[in-house]
Formats: C-alpha cells, sequence, structure tokens
C-alpha cells in the first residue's frame, strides 16, 4: 500500500469512528426538532438525513479551524435535517404568508410605539380574533424551525470551514450575529427565557412548560411570538428565505 492510500485508509477509519461515536447526537437532535414539528414528519426521516450530515461533517472537519467536531457535526446534521424537511414541503404555504404578515405588523406597531407590541394589538392591526391569532402563533412556531434555524445556518456565527464561504458571506454572518444578538436582548423577558431553554439548554416545548408552569400550546405560543417579533426586526435577511413563501 503507498502513502496516499494508506493516508485515505487512516481517514476513512477516522470518518468511521467520528460517526459511531456521534450516532446518539443524531438521535438528540432529531427529537429536538421533531418535538414541535407536526406528527407526519418521520423521526426515522429526520434520523437519516441527520446521518448523512454527521458522515459528511467526519469527512470535511477540520480542527485547525478551531471549533470541536461535535459543534461542527451539529451544525451539519441539523442542515441536513432541515433540507429534509424542506424537500418534503409540510408547512402550507399559507403558514408562511400569514406569520410574514404577522412579523409585518409587529414591525409596524413596534416602530409607531417604541416598545414590545402584545399579541391583542397585533390581532387587532390583523382584523383577527385574538384566538384565531395565537393559533397562527403556534402555526408560525411550528415553522420557524425552518426560518430561524435556517437564517442562523446561512448568516449566523457559526464555525464552518472556512473555505467555503467568500469574503461577502463571512461579513453577513458576521453581521447577522450580532444583529440577531441584539433584537433576542430587546426582548421580553418571558420570550428570551424560551428561547434560551429551546435553543442552548435544548428543551422540547413540554420540559420548557413544566419549568415556566404553562402549557405545551402556551410555550408554543410565546415561541412563535418571538420569532415573529425577530423576523419583524431583522426583516433585511428576509430574502433568503422569499423562495419558501407563496408572494
Amino acid at each position: 500500500m503507498n502513502a496516499l492510500a494508506e493516508y485515505r485508509a487512516v481517514q476513512r477509519t477516522g470518518a468511521d469512528d467520528a460517526v459511531t461515536r456521534h450516532a446518539d447526537l443524531v438521535r438528540r437532535i432529531a427529537h429536538h426538532l421533531a418535538a414541535r414539528l407536526p406528527a407526519s414528519v418521520e423521526i426515522d426521516d429526520l434520523i437519516q438525513a441527520g446521518m448523512i450530515g454527521l458522515i459528511e461533517a467526519s469527512r470535511s472537519y477540520d480542527p485547525e479551524q478551531g471549533a470541536s467536531f461535535e459543534t461542527y457535526a451539529s451544525i451539519r446534521i441539523r442542515g441536513s435535517m432541515i433540507d429534509e424537511i424542506r424537500r418534503g414541503d409540510w408547512v402550507p404555504r399559507s403558514v408562511h404568508r400569514r406569520a410574514r404578515d404577522a412579523a409585518a405588523a409587529v414591525r409596524q406597531i413596534e416602530q409607531a410605539t417604541g416598545r414590545a407590541a402584545s399579541p391583542q394589538e397585533v390581532a387587532a392591526h390583523l382584523d383577527m380574533p385574538l384566538p384565531e391569532y395565537l393559533r397562527l402563533l403556534e402555526d408560525a412556531s411550528r415553522g420557524q424551525v425552518l426560518s430561524l434555524d435556517s437564517h442562523v445556518e446561512d448568516h449566523g456565527e457559526v464555525p464552518v470551514h472556512s473555505g467555503a464561504m467568500s469574503p461577502q458571506q463571512a461579513l453577513e454572518r458576521s453581521d447577522f450575529g450580532r444583529e440577531l444578538a441584539a433584537a433576542i436582548g430587546l426582548l421580553p423577558e418571558r420570550e428570551q427565557l424560551v428561547l434560551s431553554l429551546y435553543y442552548e439548554q435544548e428543551l422540547n416545548l413540554k420540559e420548557i412548560g413544566a419549568v415556566l408552569g404553562v402549557s405545551e400550546s402556551r410555550v408554543c405560543q410565546i415561541h412563535g411570538q418571538a420569532v415573529l417579533r425577530l423576523r419583524g426586526r431583522l426583516s433585511q435577511y428576509e430574502s433568503r428565505d422569499a423562495g419558501l413563501e407563496e408572494p
């Protein structure tokens, strides 16, 4: 076996070991995403997509970039799962459209009043009964896995192989990270807490409800309102998702 063949064999062995060691990471991320997806989304489909992301991560990981393998792999795994969800097209276009309209209403109210818009104000602005708006928040929350997560994938400050980005993409990534952090810091305290428990502590909606002493449905509404508020405040980054929504 020549030197190149030996190197490739070692590389393949290392990649296989990484996949074996991190299979539980795929399952954990899949169950975390599935916690707020419709029952029609099969957990096995997410796991299968995530395993593909893990394999790709094991082959392309560069430790010299500074990120741990688990951090890098988590990003690739989640991205593969989100791509699978997108291909399934499970979110009705009407949900995207109504969420976009609600985000615009939140932005208009907050620009006019200088404070966080309440659900009652947004419902009135949309000429929508409050119970219908609360249902929209739940629908939006379950659909936002494609919006907020994919925005973080596209723009957020996440460690990836530097050769995959142009200088312009790197600048956009850095700008979005700062804007997102600032926007989250201006959210009402309870909305910040829900986002922190979900995205940082990786609790599912039922677990967050137990922490806050409210129903899973209420957590879903709080999450939906938070993400609509962020969409309104970060509307300049919406163009990348335009193809997913009905014009």
